[in-house]
Order: C-alpha cells, then sequence, then structure tokens
C-alpha cells in the first residue's frame, strides 16, 4: 500500500504545544462511520454501558533526553567540547543504552559524552541514521537515579522543535496510571483520564484494566518507505498479565464492550490475542504493523488522540475505521480546529464492524 495515500496537510499553528489545563475539557470527535460528532473528553461517559472495560497502558516515562557535551574534533589542540542531544530509546543491559543522537556528523566510537559532572557515557558503536551504543560510566540503579535528576522528558520533535522540556512536562507528560517504567514516549489518550473523569465512569459500572506496553523508538522514526510493505517497525516491550486477559475475556464472553485508551493499548491487546479473538497472557516484543486490511480481534472502541500524516499510528486508526472514514474524520477535525497530536485533542472511534456501539 502506498505511504502517500496516508498523507494530509496539516497548519501548524494546530499543533499543541501544552495540553488543556483540565484534561476533561480536551475536544473528542466521535467517528462511528462516516458520522461525526463533536463531544468532549468529560463526555466518555456518555459512550459506555455497565459492565465495559476500560483498557489502559500503564507504562511510565523516563526522561531519557540528555543534553549533553561531545569532545570536539581537533583544531590547533582546542580541548573544548560541543554540545549534543542524546535521547535514550532501549536498555541493553545494567551500563549500556541504545540512543539517537543529534548532531551525529561528528561523533565517533569512543568519544565520551558528558552529562554534568557525575555522569557520562562512551560511544561504544555507531549505527545508521544517528543511532548509537553508549556505555555509561554507572550502572544500574545507580544510572536510573541519575538519569532521572539529569533527564528531561523527551518531547516529540514537533514540540521539542518549538520549545524545551521543563518541569510542567514532568507532570503533563505522563498518565495517572503510570507506574511500570519503560517508555521514552506517553502513552497519550491516557493523558486525558483523570481521577475524577475515572471516577465517574467506575461509577457508572465500567471496569478499568492495566496492560503494558513500553513506547519505543517507533513513535519518534518517520516511515521514510514508498509502500507499507517495505516499513520495518521497532519492537517494543509489552505485557499482558494472566489477570487482565482473563478479565478481558469475561468481559467480552458477557457482551460487554472493551474500549482501548490509545494505539499502545490496542496493539499489545492485538498481539496478545488468539484468531478466535480469545486474549492470552503476553509478555515479551511485538512489533506488529497495522494497515488496512488487518483482521482486528480485541478491543471495539478506540480512545486516541489525532496522529501526523504519512504515520504508522494514522495507518492503524484508518484500518480499524476504514481509511476513507478516517480521512473525512481529520478533514472534519482540521475545519473544526481540533488540536492535534500528543497534547492535543481526542477522538472515540468505533471499530468499522462495531459501529452500533455509537449510536446511542
Amino acid at each position: 500500500m502506498r505511504v502517500d495515500a496516508f498523507d494530509f496537510s496539516l497548519s501548524e499553528d494546530l499543533i499543541a504545544l501544552r495540553p488543556e489545563s483540565r484534561r476533561e475539557d480536551a475536544r473528542m470527535l466521535m467517528v462511528n462511520g462516516p458520522e461525526r460528532r463533536n463531544a468532549r473528553v468529560g463526555d466518555l461517559p456518555e459512550f459506555v454501558r455497565p459492565g465495559d472495560v476500560l483498557v489502559v497502558n500503564n507504562t511510565k516515562v523516563i526522561p531519557v533526553f540528555l543534553r549533553g557535551l561531545r569532545p570536539a574534533r581537533a583544531h590547533g589542540g582546542s580541548v573544548h567540547r560541543v554540545p549534543i542531544d542524546v535521547t535514550l530509546h532501549k536498555r541493553l543491559s545494567e551500563t549500556d543504552w541504545a540512543a539517537f543522537v543529534r548532531p551525529a556528523k561528528r561523533l565517533k566510537s569512543g568519544d565520551e559524552l558528558k552529562f554534568g559532572s557525575s555522569l557520562s557515557a562512551r560511544v561504544s558503536h555507531m549505527g545508521e541514521q544517528g543511532e548509537v551504543v553508549l556505555t555509561f560510566n554507572h550502572g544500574g540503579k545507580g544510572l536510573d537515579e541519575l538519569i532521572n535528576t539529569v533527564g528531561a522528558m523527551p518531547l516529540p520533535p514537533y514540540i521539542a522543535s518549538k520549545r524545551k522540556a521543563d518541569e510542567q512536562d514532568r507532570r503533563d507528560y505522563q498518565t495517572i496510571y503510570a507506574s511500570r517504567e519503560g517508555a521514552i514516549a506517553a502513552p497519550t489518550a491516557g493523558l486525558h483520564l483523570t481521577p475524577g473523569l475515572v471516577a465517574e465512569l467506575e461509577k457508572k459500572g465500567v471496569e478499568v484494566v492495566e496492560v503494558t506496553l513500553h513506547v519505543g523508538a517507533g513513535t519518534f522514526l518517520p516511515v521514510k518507505v514508498a509502500d507499507t510493505k517495505d516499513h520495518v517497525m521497532h519492537g517494543e516491550w509489552g505485557e499482558v498479565s494472566q489477570d487482565a486477559a482473563r478479565r478481558l475475556n469475561l468481559a467480552r464472553e458477557k457482551g460487554h464492550a472493551l474500549i482501548a485508551v490509545g494505539t499502545t493499548s490496542l496493539r499489545v491487546l492485538e498481539s496478545a490475542a488468539a484468531h478466535d479473538g480469545v486474549i492470552k497472557a503476553f509478555s515479551g516484543e511485538t512489533a506488529i504493523f497495522i494497515t488496512p486490511g488487518y483482521h482486528f480481534k480485541s478491543a471495539d472502541l478506540l480512545l486516541t488522540n489525532f496522529h501526523l500524516p504519512r504515520s504508522t499510528l494514522f495507518m492503524l486508526v484508518s484500518a480499524y475505521a476504514g481509511t476513507k472514514a478516517m480521512r473525512e474524520a481529520y478533514a472534519h477535525a482540521i475545519g473544526e480546529g481540533y488540536r492535534f497530536y500528543s497534547y492535543g485533542d481526542a477522538c472515540l472511534i468505533a471499530r468499522h464492524d462495531r459501529q452500533g456501539l455509537l449510536e446511542r
């Protein structure tokens, strides 16, 4: 399938740089096949029934963006250092991380990078497109603590190019369910949930089930190929516990809907689901890549943000609701001034074969 089939134009003024101060005040576009309706996230309890299950991703974002200094290439014996930006994206051992660096052009294997007075790393391997392996001067929990101290939240490029991450992002870019460290990006649909909204849903009889998918490098990497069959997804670690699988299957047996909060929750559910739709316990890497024509086996509804053009996530929602329906929904959202991407507004989408669930 041609990647340019998932392209669209978006004005930069629609890219949200901060979330709504009251998360439940974010707008929510209802997408039910060709039908659309403007609502707000706080209206979510109106569209669920007692016994339905909200599936949330409990991954926790690590502040893995590090601003440091690398050695300058010598000019007349100069020993000054040059600024470099590092985004850690996958832990390889007690001391080693895979990372993306910018600028990478003059970086060499063996270079020592300094991140303040206590943390440094040696470039132990140079890969392609700015990817390197770093070996730190600390390991284990000591390294984790230093990264948490000196690191900043790894904001997506469309925000980071306009402003630096700050202390407010340490709160804003984390869901209320965040408990298992491992993500380098937030499961952004979950950012809309507040304790008050969840309490309202639970009062209505909605159950909350937690799964885990540690959002990884694929979030930052653009699709550079012309055809989707040539795109290779980065693996991400996920888990659906035995208890979570049991609760999800029981709800489905009773005829209740599963509502995936975010594409990350949906992807790990699909990784755990058997061909007959039964959700199995799952733990391990998944590189599932969902494009139109995929047969979904798990969630009936999807709460998600608005995604980038030509992205794997826009391909996923197009597979979920239908390409025509999602292109029309995005055109509607742009025309109505919805806020896009990580800190933006949301949409609640009915799976293409479950549209009756939103006809209420």
